[in-house]
């Protein structure tokens, strides 16, 4: 968990309804980072949706049914047949898109940064460490959209 980025949501007031878009271009943004790991083509199409979403150009019942398509391919998502090992950090990327979607954008956060450390291996993940870069451009992207959302944070 991203301690100090749960202390700046909550500071920030993100779960307000109004903060909808914030929560939407936070998620896009971390999803982005692992988009590569996306196995899925339909879990390409709800992100494309998203992505449309938060530059204005798809409309709110384009975003209702990518919600719903991402939580069905989420929730089927049997895993990677690579021999890589990914096949948790694919999951995990499309869990971060339904999550992303669903306006849930510190478990989108969650997810992502779950299958970029993933990809690295899976010894990776039981290492706080291995988190940190991540959970550092978190922090840092989730304070540069609150300014460019005119979201307020507290000193």
């Amino acid at each position: 968990m991203n301690h100090e980025l749960s202390r700046l949501a909550r500071d920030a007031g993100l779960a307000a309804a109004q903060l909808e878009p914030l929560r939407l271009a936070f998620g896009l943004a971390c999803v982005r980072r692992v988009e590569h790991l996306l196995e899925d083509p339909g879990a390409v199409a709800c992100l494309g949706v998203l992505r449309d979403f938060v530059a204005g150009t798809a409309s709110d019942a384009q975003l209702a049914d990518a919600r719903t398509s991402a939580a069905e391919i989420a929730n089927r998502h049997r895993g990677s047949n690579s021999i890589d090992g990914t096949a948790h950090a694919a999951v995990s990327a499309t869990y971060a898109v339904a999550n992303a979607l669903a306006g849930r954008a510190l478990d989108a956060a969650g997810y992502a940064a779950y299958a970029a450390v993933y990809a690295y291996g899976g010894y990776a993940v039981t290492d706080p460490t291995a988190f940190e870069g991540e959970f550092a451009w978190q922090v840092a992207q989730f304070k540069d959209l609150c300014a460019a959302h005119a979201v307020a944070l507290a000193a």
